[in-house]
Order: structure tokens, then sequence, then C-alpha cells
């Protein structure tokens, strides 16, 4: 039989969740920095709006995870990422990761590291927010508030930094953003930076080169 020119990698949920999160995640960053910076602020010149879009966002940034967690690819691919193993470590200090040489999965350990850190600034974010928006009806006293802006806020910049870096190495491999797109990934590419994947994914045993 003629071996498959792409694996298939994501399915539609996995891609409409990533897709889902990144339009809502884009939109938060825009207007959290129009929030935040009184230049912005003073040229777009509608600051309840801009609050109201940013609130709406964050509010919505959950759904499309909860909706594709009844997929079991998801779930299964959210198992892979919260699962470190010996290899990874290999990959981090290796500076040959890219060359198919190390046992690598389906995700990499640079990607788990990035999926656990823009989990946790999440659900800081989310947290924060909801305290920021109903200090009220939470009953928080301002010391409490206080800080809740100052970690949101500290949140925010440090996942601003993330997503440039994200967004650059990205960037550097049309081939994995094609396969967030369309679903599938070049055998090649595959075999060349998740070896242990690609051999799994087109049914190989362990000791087949």
């Amino acid at each position: 039989m003629r071996p498959p020119e792409r694996l298939a990698r994501f399915t539609p949920a996995e891609r409409f969740a990533h897709r889902a999160v990144a339009i809502l995640g884009l939109i938060l960053t825009v207007s959290g920095l129009i929030l935040y910076l009184p230049e912005l602020s003073l040229l777009v010149a509608r600051r309840t709006l801009v609050e109201g879009v940013h609130v709406v966002a964050g509010l919505l940034l959950p759904l499309p995870v909860f909706a594709a967690l009844l997929s079991p690819a998801f779930r299964a691919d959210l198992g892979a990422l919260n699962r470190f193993v010996p290899s990874d470590w290999s990959w981090l200090r290796n500076r040959e990761r890219r060359v198919g040489v190390l046992p690598v999965g389906k995700f990499n350990a640079g990607q788990k590291l990035a999926a656990a850190a823009f989990a946790g600034a999440g659900v800081v974010l989310f947290g924060t927010g909801i305290m920021l928006l109903l200090p009220t009806q939470l009953a928080l006293p301002d010391g409490l508030r206080q800080g809740a802006t100052i970690v949101h806020d500290a949140t925010t910049l440090a996942l601003v930094a993330l997503l440039v870096g994200h967004a650059a190495l990205a960037y550097r491999h049309p081939e994995a953003r094609r396969a967030l797109r369309t679903g599938t990934m070049d055998v090649a590419y595959a075999e060349q930076n998740y070896s242990e994947w690609a051999r799994a994914s087109q049914g190989r045993p362990r000791n087949e080169p």
C-alpha cells in the first residue's frame, strides 16, 4: 500500500475550540490593552463599550473548551498535554530537538509548557475578572479588589508576551498552522517533529525505522 502523505491530527471539535479561544483571546487582549493604556483609551473614546466587549468575551472564553470536552479526541489531547514523560525533559535539553532523533509524541515539551501557561493564565484572569466585575456582590474589601487588579494586569502583560512568542513560533512553522486549519499534517514534517506520534498514527511497530 502507498503510505499516506498526510496524517489526521486534529478533529473539527479541536480546531473549533482552538479558533474560538484564539478569537476571544485576541478580543480580550486588544480590549484589555485599550482599557489599560490611557493613550489607547483616549484614542478609542468609547470606554463603556470596550468594557462591555471585554466582559462578554471573558465570560464566553470557557464555553468553546467546555463544548469541545464532548469530543473524546479533545479529552485525549488534554491528557497528552498534561503528561510529561522522560523524553520531554530530553527534548528541552537537546538542541537538535527538531530533527527526529527523539521519540516525541503528539505534542512536544514546549507545547505542553505553553498549554499549561495559557491554562493557568486563563484561570487567574477569569477569577480576578469576576472579582473585579462583582466586587459588591462578592462583598470584597478594597484591599482584595486592589490586589485582584494588580494580579489581573500583571497576568495580562505576561500573557501578551507569551502570545507574541506563540505567534512567532507559529509563523516559523507553517505546517503546524496548516494542521490546525485543515486537521491534517504532512508525514515528513510529522516524522521530523513528532516521530513517536507519526509512527503510531501510521500503525508502525516501535522497532521499525
